[in-house]
């Protein structure tokens, strides 16, 4: 027994008993409870008619119990348990400091990890860790908790301090709440943040016999403990001895009890921490679903704390075969409140006495243990919806099929409620789940947890937990009948009865587990990842997602996984909890350290394989047992493999098509006009649907299990393009064309409703008010309003220059638009939502009236969009695909379509006009002339240029400019022209210069191609216009003989060695080369016999070096040699051919010596 605990001693000739009880208030109004039973040999016990006194001195004694009321109270109200501030202890008396410590790194604080530290001595502290690594080295935290307990602990008060703790001890080591030694670091990835978590120091001391008080917990939640307790008791009897539990605020079972001995020391059951349970619980991991072990403790705070929560004064009796009595422990808390902020003891009733006669009569094998609550807090109990829960929660063990070999039903436990066997009862969300499930095949996997060893070791060394746990899951179908669904008549029957939950159809928990038969009240999953309807693609993908919500899976697990303290949900960062929870996704990195094997029918599967059956399964009791509506009010038309079954929604190949169908006693017919409710179904989320009912479809043959579906021709839809059944030669065929396929379920649930004609023809009103009509462009203001880049221009005419829109947004104005209706500010009533595709093309002609070609620009299509809340826009994006700019003079057209409507294009168009200000000359061009070619003094061809601005659009002249020409090559004048005439044009588009007289001696510098550039330019220089051209010189006028001392060489018989004759034109430039020269000579005669007419070489000269041989004597006619020139005697003759000159020239010469 623990040295701060009080003894007390009283023996009697009669009995000799002692009894000892100590709670202890912990921190932020968390309730810790201890209690310890010792009972010293005693040979001959026998009844004493004055029971023992337990005397208990410890003043906190009564400020623990206020804690308990006020928390109960909370709990009372069904509000979560949450763990107090700080600033709750701030009222509260003789109040210890507060044992935590804030360790934190500055800036921005993220997680805070909150760990209740449970230390040997009996004390406790609290630590708070913000955004700390993601592991600590266990000294450093070990330093951490030390550095709290000594900071915190009262010098003054040292006798409250039960004992020391072994700082130095070689074995410290933490234990978290799952038996997980922590010997090496803490891993904090293994803690949620912002949640507590308790954990235990471990010195190699006995470990504390107190554990805190679990969350959530409510009336049922405690009963449900006491009867876990009586449960297990009762469930070590044999067959033929009677099970019974009897529950009247009162809790009785036939278990076998409790005693003084050891073994059986009614200590086992009041005494915090003591579980027996949890050391069975191993006996409880595998076997047989569902797995009908009830070694429910966990934790070993289920009896006590239970009783105190339910009333203000618990009696537990209990009796065991080998003894005679009964032991009780009777406990007051009145007088506990009563002697508050005294020095007095409090006193607590337990002895011995006589079993009575009910109690005998009730275990007629003479073992129980009653516990009896006085002073119930509840007054105004609802006796039946507690009688629904409990069978709710123990259903398996009131009646069960599948514990027997014969798959009878049985009664494993007799559970009664008031004398009520709760077997009878027919409430209870099971009990009418079961009642409405179809009797079809279920869909059973069978699953196997355990750790990857290897990253078990690696991750979490010292692991203590379950190595391996077991669950089954089996899959129910919940049929449509009737047109209504059967989950929904559920939720309707628990409303009937006053057990009403808050889910609707879409909400409704479609997973619910059980843990060793015991259901697990807030495991309500939505899905398990398999379940769930993926999207899929096929005619069947509609169907499959809406029956996928017909399923239900109920999950049982065995003692291998861990329920939360409250024992309502399993724990929520458990490994085996995680992978039960992600089963059916592919695990993640994190997730590989448990393993999962699954079977279905004793065979192993693949995550593909368990999608592929399950599917499957769905589809197989949908054909078998969903059912929509038998038949309708008139004889139907039978379509055989419908086609398009993807729009019609259906899945049959055989489609029965009505007119009429009476539903709910009110009669639908073919052109009735409906109204469909927002949020009826599919497709009727945002606004009613207006529509003309057209035809019912039933799918199958009367009798047949299957779906019906409404055809309606949506308002505005013309009725050419609505659904068409026609019959062709006996053969009946449906095209569902623009028309929609409803669900049955929209009747049924009175979404839809029919409408007068009046209501109908104010629908048609405002869709003709809302019907497209134009399209049109946004200005500048609304753009930036939806912050777009750029806007169409105001003006139909702009200069050349102007910003092109980089985005250009269009819309489709309704029929109640009107011009005048535009407001500075955009209205979405103005523009058309309905999904449209828009066309958009640009193109331009330029204004010269000579060139009518059309040149191409953009051409796209776009979807609307939404911008800045405004639905309905079509932004077309031309920044990369258009200039930057309007450059050419011209008109660029503009033209909008829509692709679904013939009417209603739109072409908007901008005249860009040329710029004023002058940026070049050019040249206009003469297709039939390739090139210029002047010979030097004569005239150049008549050319024309025109003024253009600096986008290149071309301009009129102002006037007639000065105008600069010259003859240039590689950036050398060779020529400025001064005689020419200038002429403008009537339009002033097109100056003309002609007569330009070319006059230049540089031509040598540019032979032997004489290329050469004609430069025009005004006056100030300011840009010119470059023609390209040829310049070859002017006929021979000029030749020249070369050596100068050739009268040396002019010697009878003598042949001339070296001779060149230079030939020149007018200018001084030399001849063009290849020009023909005759020349008689004579006294000279030709070496090389080819005659007398010569070619002039690129040189512009005629080599006749080595081929002269006088012929003449001395004194004849000869050459007349002035210093460079030849003296020409007798007659020229010159003779021109073009392209090849041809020349005679006949030389009579007379030398002078």
């Amino acid at each position: 027994m623990s040295a701060a605990a009080h003894q007390f001693c009283s023996c009697t000739t009669n009995a000799l008993f002692s009894l000892a009880l100590t709670l202890t208030l912990l921190h932020y109004n968390r309730l810790f409870l201890s209690l310890s039973f010792s009972s010293p040999l005693c040979p001959s016990p026998v009844l004493n008619p004055n029971p023992a006194r337990a005397l208990f001195s410890e003043q906190s004694l009564c400020k623990s119990l206020e804690r308990l009321i006020k928390m109960e109270a909370k709990s009372h109200q069904r509000r979560p348990s949450k763990r107090p501030s700080e600033s709750e202890n701030i009222d509260r008396p003789n109040k210890r400091p507060a044992e935590s410590v804030n360790i934190y790194e500055e800036g921005d604080v993220q997680k805070i990890y909150k760990f209740r530290v449970l230390l040997p001595n009996g004390t406790s502290l609290e630590l708070k860790f913000r955004e700390p690594d993601n592991e600590m080295p266990i000294e450093q935290f070990i330093d951490t908790v030390k550095e709290e307990y000594f900071r915190t602990m009262r010098p003054t008060e040292p006798s409250k301090v039960k004992r020391r703790i072994d700082w130095k001890s070689q074995n410290l080591y933490f234990v978290d709440a799952f038996e997980n030694m922590i010997t090496n670091k803490v891993n904090f990835n293994k803690f949620k943040p912002e949640k507590y978590h308790i954990i235990r120091l471990q010195d190699g001391s006995r470990e504390v016999d107190s554990y805190e008080l679990p969350e959530e917990y409510t009336f049922e939640t405690a009963m449900a403990d006491l009867i876990d307790n009586s449960l297990q008791a009762i469930w070590s009897n044999s067959v033929n001895e009677r099970r019974l539990i009897e529950d009247r605020i009162s809790i009785f079972d036939t278990g076998p009890g409790m005693d003084g001995s050891e073994e059986n020391s009614i200590v086992k059951w009041g005494k915090m921490g003591a579980s027996l349970q949890r050391s069975s619980r191993g006996q409880a991991i595998g076997g047989k679903p569902p797995y009908l072990m009830p070694f429910f403790g966990m934790f070993g705070y289920g009896g006590p704390v239970a009783s105190m929560h339910l009333g203000r004064h618990a009696m537990v009796s209990s009796k065991t075969k080998n003894s005679k009595k009964v032991y009780t422990l009777h406990l007051k808390r009145e007088a506990l409140l009563n002697n508050s902020g005294s020095e007095q003891t409090w006193r607590t009733d337990g002895g011995i006495r006589h079993p009575i006669e009910d109690e005998m009569q009730k275990s007629p094998q003479g073992t129980f243990t009653k516990v009896e609550i006085f002073e119930p807090k509840m007054k105004s109990l609802d006796v039946l919806q507690l009688q629904c829960k409990l069978k709710d929660i123990y259903f398996p063990y009131i009646q069960s099929d599948e514990v027997s070999n014969t798959r009878k039903t049985i009664m494993p436990i007799e559970f009664q409620v008031n004398g009520v066997d709760l077997a009878e009862i027919e409430g209870g969300e099971v009990a009418i789940t079961n009642l409405h499930s179809s009797n079809g095949p279920e869909f059973v996997v069978q699953l196997h947890f355990h750790f990857n060893r290897d990253i078990l070791e690696m991750n979490s060394p010292g692991l203590r937990a379950s190595q391996e746990a077991n669950a089954r899951l089996k899959c129910i179908y919940f049929p449509i009948v009737e047109g209504k669904e059967n989950i929904e008549r559920i939720l309707e029957k628990l409303e009937e009865e006053g057990c009403g939950i808050t889910e609707n159809f879409e909400t409704f928990s479609r997973v619910s587990i059980r843990r060793l038969g015991r259901l697990l009240p807030d495991a309500r999953w939505a899905w398990l990842p398999f379940m769930e309807p993926r999207q899929k693609k096929g005619d069947k993908a509609h169907i499959l997602k809406r029956c996928c919500l017909r399923a239900k899976c109920f999950i049982e697990t065995d003692a291998g996984f861990y329920p939360t303290p409250s024992k309502t949900d399993l724990a929520h960062h458990h490994p085996y909890t995680t992978a039960l929870r992600n089963f059916g996704n592919k695990p993640s990195e994190k997730e590989k350290e448990v393993n999962v094997d699954f079977y279905k029918d004793g065979k192993p599967l693949s995550l593909l394989q368990l999608d592929r059956q399950y599917q499957e399964w769905i589809y197989q009791m949908h054909d078998r047992y969903d059912e929509e509506i038998d038949c309708g009010e008139d004889q139907p038309l039978i379509v055989v493999n419908p086609s398009d079954k993807k729009r019609l929604s259906i899945s049959s190949d055989v489609v029965r098509v009505h007119k009429i169908i009476r539903r709910k006693g009110t009669t639908w017919k073919s052109g009735q006009k409906i109204k469909v409710l927002k949020g009826a179904c599919t497709g009727c989320h945002k606004n009613n649907v207006y529509a003309t009912l057209e035809y019912i479809l039933l799918e199958g043959f009367q009798g047949d299990a299957g779906e019906a579906r409404i055809i309606c021709r949506p308002l505005g839809l013309p009725d050419e393009n609505g659904c068409i059944l026609a019959v062709n030669d006996g053969s009946v065929s449906i095209d569902i064309r623009g028309s929609i396929s409803l669900p049955i379920s929209v009747i049924d649930s009175v979404k839809c409703l029919a409408i007068e004609t009046a209501e109908w023809n104010y629908q048609l009103e405002k869709q003709r008010q809302k019907t497209p009509s134009i399209i049109d462009i946004l200005s500048a203001n609304h753009c930036q309003e939806l912050e777009v880049e750029g806007a169409f221009p105001i003006d139909a005419m702009v200069y050349a220059g102007h910003v092109f829109p980089k985005e250009i947004v269009a819309v489709v104005r309704p029929v109640s638009f009107h011009s005048a209706s535009t407001s500075k500010n955009l209205d979405q009533k103005y523009i058309v939502r309905e999904i449209f595709s828009m066309t958009l093309e640009i193109k331009f002609r330029t204004e010269d009236k000579g060139l009518q070609d059309v040149q191409h620009i953009y051409s796209g299509h776009m979807t609307p969009s939404s911008r800045k809340g405004f639905h309905g826009l079509y932004i077309f994006p031309l920044e990369s695909k258009c200039p930057k700019n309007f450059e050419k003079a011209g008109v660029y057209t503009f033209s909008f379509s829509l692709r679904e409507r013939n009417s209603g294009n739109f072409e908007k168009s901008v005249q860009v006009k040329a710029l004023s200000e002058v940026g070049k000359w050019g040249h206009l061009c003469n297709e039939k002339i390739s090139q210029y070619n002047v010979r030097v003094g004569s005239c150049f061809p008549p050319f024309s240029l025109a003024c253009y601005d600096i986008y290149d659009n071309r301009i009129p002249f102002t006037s007639v400019p000065e105008v600069v020409v010259k003859i240039s090559s590689g950036g050398r004048v060779l020529a400025n022209v001064h005689k020419m005439k200038v002429d403008l044009s009537s339009n002033k588009f097109t100056l003309k210069i002609k007569e330009a007289l070319i006059e230049s001696n540089e031509l040598d510098s540019i032979r032997p191609l004489y290329g050469a550039t004609l430069v025009i330019c005004p006056s100030n220089e300011l840009f010119s216009v470059s023609i390209p051209c040829q310049v070859i010189p002017g006929s021979l006028q000029l030749v020249t003989a070369l050596p100068p001392n050739l009268e040396r060489q002019l010697l009878p018989g003598n042949v001339i060695k070296e001779l060149f004759l230079e030939m020149f034109d007018a200018y001084g430039n030399h001849v063009e080369g290849g020009m023909e020269v005759l020349l008689n000579v004579d006294g000279f005669h030709f070496q090389d016999q080819r005659g007398s007419i010569r070619k002039v070489d690129d040189r512009g000269c005629i080599d006749l070096s080595s081929l002269l041989r006088v012929t003449g004597g001395y004194g004849k006619n000869g050459i007349h040699f002035l210093p460079d020139v030849f003296s020409y005697h007798g007659d020229l003759v010159q003779t021109f051919f073009l392209p090849s000159v041809k020349i005679e020239m006949i030389l009579y010469c007379n030398q002078h010596f």
